[in-house]
């Protein structure tokens, strides 16, 4: 036994196959990330928010677990072999690789609809946003602030979301409109001291 670990050790590392390698490794990371990520946040929101059976409750975290595992192995596995097959056909490695792959990717496994695929892409949203804005700074196409932007950019989502809540409500998505009337609605409503302190009771 040791012996078949210690070739198949040795042919891992040789260098051989190394592409076809790495695309069965990020699919393995993949799998292996979406459920860290998943299956914590879909036990805690599952237990906390929903009213349901324990069965029913325990189905839905292995279920929110399963489609974040396999479309996030899905879509490494896609992308790298997008840009795998693009490298070898143009021989050297151009920044609209990853764009394409990522696109054509991203439309086959995130461009279907569930909740998992809506919360990931929304979870991205902001990130690139950000991460654009930073870019636009860092390439000269929007000047440098003299001071620390980041109260401004919290005051701005913090308005802008309350402004939506009070007066757009329907076009908040359904969990953020759950968790903002639970915390700005919700607690406007008590009917006795159990229900002010310890009991949510609209």
């Amino acid at each position: 036994m040791a012996a078949v670990i210690q070739t198949i050790n040795q042919f891992l590392v040789s260098g051989q196959y190394h592409s076809i390698l790495a695309l069965i490794k990020g699919l393995r990371n993949g799998i292996v990330y979406g459920a860290k990520v998943r299956f914590p946040h879909a036990l805690v929101m599952t237990f906390l928010f929903k009213s349901d059976s324990f069965r029913n409750k325990l189905i839905t975290i292995l279920q929110a677990t399963y489609t974040h595992s396999k479309n996030l192995g899905l879509f490494v596995l896609s992308y790298k072999t997008l840009t795998t097959i693009m490298q070898y056909v143009q021989t050297q490695k151009y920044q609209p690789q990853s764009f394409i792959a990522a696109f054509c990717a991203g439309y086959l496994i995130f461009g279907r609809y569930n909740k998992v695929n809506e919360q990931i892409n929304l979870y991205l949203l902001s990130r690139i946003i950000y991460g654009l804005a930073k870019l636009a700074v860092k390439k000269g196409y929007v000047p440098k602030p003299k001071k620390d932007a980041f109260p401004m950019f919290a005051a701005l989502v913090w308005g802008i979301v309350l402004w939506l809540f009070e007066h757009e409500k329907d076009t908040l998505q359904p969990s953020l409109r759950s968790s903002m009337t639970y915390l700005y609605t919700d607690s406007n409503k008590w009917h006795d001291l159990k229900d002010f302190i310890i009991h949510n009771k609209p």
